[in-house]
C-alpha cells in the first residue's frame, strides 16, 4: 500500500506538519485548519438502524470534524470522518441509462434543424456543432452539441481538446458582434441532477461585458492581493500544497488536483499555466472525467475561468486557465445536495479528497 492510500482528511493537521519547508510555509499562508469532536448519546431503540447505516454504535459516538479554510477565497468546507467513510453507491444508474438511451432522437441529435442558430451561423469542430440557447444567461449564450448523444460516453483528451477549441471559436466570433463582450464563459452541466435540462451531452458558453464573471473577477483580485502582501503566486502555492500532500497529479502542462476546500463532493481543480491556452488543460479534465466515472459518478458540474479574449486593461498575467469540476451526486436521490449551509455558510463534504486523489492518479 502506497503512503496515499493510508492518508485520509480526517488527519489533515497532522499531514501538513509532514510538508517540505516551501509548501508548509505556502500552507501557512493559503489555509486555516481545526479539528473537532462530536459526540452524542443513541437511545437502545436506534442501535439497529445505526448498525445497519455505521457499522456499530461505537462508529457514531464520537465523530471528527475537520474545517478547511481558503483565507485567500474564503472558501472552505466541513470534513466529517464518519460520512467521508460512507460508501457511496449510485443507486440511480440503471434509471440514468435507461432515459439516455430513452431520449435519443431528440432535438440535439438534429442540431441544424431542431436548434436556432446564432446571427453569426454555427461552429462546427470534429465532436460537435454549435447552437444558440433559446433561453439566454447573457447576450451571447450558445451551446456546444455533442456528436454523440450519450453524456457518459467516454472522452479522452482529444475530444475535449475539440470541445474547447469549438468553443472559443464561438466565443471568438461572438466577440466579432459585440467587441464589449470579451469575458467568456464555459459550463459543462451533465444530466439533470447537474442542471442539465437536456439529456443529450452538451455544454454551454456565453460571453458578457463590462468585466468577467463575479467569482472569476473575485478570484483574479483575491490571488493579486496574495501576491502584492506576501510576493507569492496563489495558484502555485495552492498546487505545492496538495502536490506534496499527495493530492495532486501532473498531466501533460496541466497539474489536477482534489481540493481541500472543495465547493461540493469530489471536487476537482484543474490549473494551467499563465499565458498558455485552455487547451492545455484538457488532458486534465479528461483524467478528472475519467476518475469520476471509476468513482460512480454520473453528474457533474464543470466550468472553465478564463482570461478575457481581448485585454481589458486589467491585470490578468499571473491568472492561469483553471477549470473547476465537482460530483452532484447520486441523481436516485431526492435530497438536494445544496441546502442553507452550502448556500449560506460553508461546503458540507461526504467525501475524502484522498480517495479522489487515488482515482486521479489510477
Amino acid at each position: 500500500m502506497t503512503l496515499a492510500l493510508t492518508r485520509q482528511v480526517a488527519d489533515i493537521e497532522e499531514l501538513l506538519g509532514t510538508l517540505p519547508a516551501g509548501s508548509a510555509a505556502a500552507a501557512r499562508r493559503l489555509y486555516s485548519v481545526s479539528t473537532t469532536t462530536g459526540r452524542l448519546d443513541a437511545p437502545a431503540d436506534m442501535t439497529p438502524w445505526i448498525e445497519k447505516l455505521f457499522g456499530g454504535v461505537e462508529n457514531v459516538r464520537e465523530q471528527r470534524i475537520v474545517r478547511v479554510t481558503d483565507l485567500v477565497t474564503l472558501e472552505g468546507a466541513l470534513f466529517n470522518e464518519l460520512r467521508a467513510r460512507r460508501p457511496m453507491e449510485v443507486k440511480g444508474a440503471d434509471e440514468v441509462r435507461q432515459q439516455i438511451d430513452a431520449s435519443r432522437g431528440d432535438p440535439f441529435c438534429r442540431p441544424e434543424t431542431g436548434t436556432p442558430a446564432d446571427d453569426f451561423g454555427r461552429v462546427r469542430g470534429a465532436h460537435g456543432i454549435t447552437a444558440s440557447n433559446i433561453a439566454k444567461y447573457d447576450g451571447y449564450h450558445g451551446v456546444l452539441v455533442f456528436s454523440d448523444h450519450d453524456p457518459l460516453a467516454a472522452m479522452d483528451e482529444g475530444v475535449i481538446r475539440d470541445h474547447i477549441a469549438t468553443a472559443r471559436t464561438w466565443a471568438q466570433q461572438a466577440m466579432e458582434r459585440d467587441p464589449g463582450a470579451r469575458y467568456w464563459f464555459l459550463m459543462w452541466n451533465s444530466l439533470w441532477r447537474a442542471g442539465g435540462s437536456v439529456v443529450h451531452g452538451h455544454m454551454q458558453m456565453t460571453t458578457t461585458r463590462g468585466m468577467h464573471y463575479p467569482r472569476v473577477e473575485s478570484l483574479r483580485r483575491q490571488a493579486r492581493a496574495y501576491q502584492a502582501v506576501t510576493s507569492h503566486d496563489y495558484f502555485d502555492d495552492r498546487w505545492a500544497v496538495h502536490r506534496d500532500l499527495g493530492l495532486g497529479v501532473e498531466i501533460g502542462r496541466a497539474r489536477a488536483f482534489a481540493s481541500l476546500t472543495p465547493v461540493k463532493e469530489r471536487e476537482v481543480i484543474v490549473l494551467g499555466r499563465p499565458g498558455e491556452d485552455e487547451a492545455t488543460l484538457a488532458g486534465g479534465i479528461a483524467r478528472a472525467v475519467s476518475a469520476f466515472r471509476t468513482m460512480g459518478v454520473v453528474a457533474h458540474n464543470m466550468a472553465l475561468y478564463l482570461p478575457p479574449l481581448a485585454p481589458d486593461g486589467e491585470d490578468w498575467r499571473r491568472f492561469p486557465p483553471i477549470a473547476r469540476l465537482v460530483d452532484r451526486g447520486d441523481p436516485a436521490n431526492r435530497t438536494s445536495d445544496i441546502g442553507a449551509m452550502e448556500l449560506y455558510a460553508a461546503s458540507v463534504i461526504s467525501s475524502d479528497p484522498f480517495r479522489v486523489a487515488d482515482a486521479l492518479r489510477s
